[in-house]
């Protein structure tokens, strides 16, 4: 819902700093990478028992993830090969960070269960939408909107490593709000494609 409707607020920031990975000729596909890489630490740091770092690498792996899009816009460079790139690493980033939640408290399993099974579902909707249906947008592919986009699971994923002795009830209601995005989802593919 964030990256849908609050992102124009923040896309001239988003603008500037893709200007400057264009003067020191940063490659989409490279800042793909350097967000994978910053973003695969994000699980690490949490495992170890450091949430605040963990929570400042997933934002700022974030930001390199919005910037490449930027800067292959800007520079005519999008590519089908660093859209799969994107959307794949997007979804090791997150199960980084639910597998450092994980490993650091085992009694936390059965709920991060239910939220990797919600995470697959909304997913599996989302891109099977996006390979048949004949529109694009924006990003390379139909993007579907819904309520939990990648800032909302950022924010529950933040909350999830700064507020351990809350993290059942957190991980629960994340679940249930990706769980309704699917949903969202579903019925616009049916209104879409059911004709």
């Amino acid at each position: 819902m964030l990256d849908t409707h609050a992102r124009k607020m923040v896309q001239p920031l988003f603008e500037y700093a893709a200007g400057a990975c264009i003067r020191l000729k940063l490659s989409p596909n490279f800042l793909t990478l350097l967000s994978f890489g910053i973003g695969l630490s994000t699980g690490v740091f949490v495992y170890f028992g450091y949430p605040f770092v963990a929570v400042a690498m997933l934002w700022l792996s974030g930001l390199f993830d919005v910037l490449d899009g930027t800067v292959a816009r800007r520079t005519g460079t999008s590519s089908a090969l660093g859209t799969v790139m994107d959307v794949t690493f997007d979804r090791i980033v997150e199960l980084s960070v639910v597998l450092g939640v994980a490993f650091r408290s085992p009694d936390l399993a059965v709920y991060l269960l239910f939220l990797t099974s919600a995470i697959i579902i909304s997913m599996t909707v989302f891109l099977t939408v996006a390979a048949v249906a004949e529109k694009s947008g924006v990003k390379s592919f139909y993007y579907q909107a819904g309520v939990a986009e990648r800032t909302e699971g950022f924010i529950f994923f933040s909350l999830m490593v700064l507020l351990p002795g809350h993290a059942w009830w957190i991980t629960l209601i994340f679940a249930a709000v990706i769980f309704f995005t699917a949903g969202q989802r579903f019925h616009e593919a049916v209104r879409l494609l059911g004709k």
